[in-house]
């Protein structure tokens, strides 16, 4: 692939996902780390992306929206709500919560109330949620910060969740089938796996239709989930096959 065309793929995937790691990159034009870093370069010099840390971002906006908070969110609104109540149902007054930025997240955050003394994310909507209270000690990831998807991601996210610890951490993701739980960025799943790995517990808020479904990359097998809160719709063998490995679904 001549050098002109890989860099028209990497601008089209930075359309699509608007920021992405060096390797998520070389994924996708069957390239080299170093080989997409000065395909990246070249890329800034035109005026199109800027590096990151590892990675890459998109420099003019995008033109799908599928990865923007607020557009995301006015998708399976109901469900996402209901989803929230349950899972909020869930955590036991006291309990320190990482949330992290999907919006079904954004919906547990909404039904926390006073429940929980300290919540730890790298959301900025769910960090503004909570921004007034004085009753919520509120600590927000490190990171780069990609406002139209409002959270925070790269190494300095990474770290701040690999030094902490919460009773429970509540994530979303992008699909949920026989063989695990993927999401749609690398960047993401390096930070959901920093999450899963500082919490006692682990919940994952899913609504239908995530199931039977594989986003790009790979995030955890169902040895480190502890409960998925899905909404009824939820495809009953996939359910079933959930509570066989010993999970509790709860459908809400």
């Amino acid at each position: 692939m001549q050098p002109e065309e890989r860099q028209a793929k990497i601008e089209a995937y930075l359309q699509k996902a608007e920021f992405a790691s060096l390797e998520e990159l070389a994924q996708q034009v069957g390239a080299s780390v170093s080989t997409v870093r000065r395909d990246v370069a070249a890329l800034e010099e035109r005026g199109l992306a800027r590096r990151t840390h590892g990675g890459a971002r998109l420099l003019q906006a995008p033109k799908s929206d599928e990865y923007v908070f607020n557009i995301r969110d006015t998708h399976q609104v109901a469900e996402k709500e209901a989803i929230g109540a349950a899972c909020a149902a869930l955590i036991q007054p006291g309990q320190n919560v990482i949330l992290d930025s999907g919006t079904t997240c954004f919906h547990v955050a909404k039904h926390l109330g006073d429940k929980v003394a300290q919540i730890i994310t790298n959301s900025l909507p769910i960090a503004n949620l909570f921004s007034g209270s004085n009753r919520h000690e509120v600590h927000l990831s490190g990171g780069t910060i990609y406002p139209r998807l409002g959270t925070l991601v790269g190494p300095h996210a990474v770290e701040t969740f690999s030094r902490l610890h919460a009773d429970v951490a509540i994530l979303s993701g992008g699909g949920l089938a026989a063989d695990g739980i993927t999401n749609s960025h690398a960047l993401l799943v390096d930070i959901q796996r920093a999450m899963i790995a500082g919490a006692a517990q682990v919940i994952f808020c899913l609504d239908a239709t995530k199931f039977g479904r594989r986003s790009t990359f790979f995030l955890c097998d169902f040895t480190d989930v502890d409960v998925v809160v899905t909404d009824a719709k939820a495809p009953a063998d996939l359910v079933a096959a959930l509570r066989a490995r010993g999970i509790e679904v709860v459908l809400a």
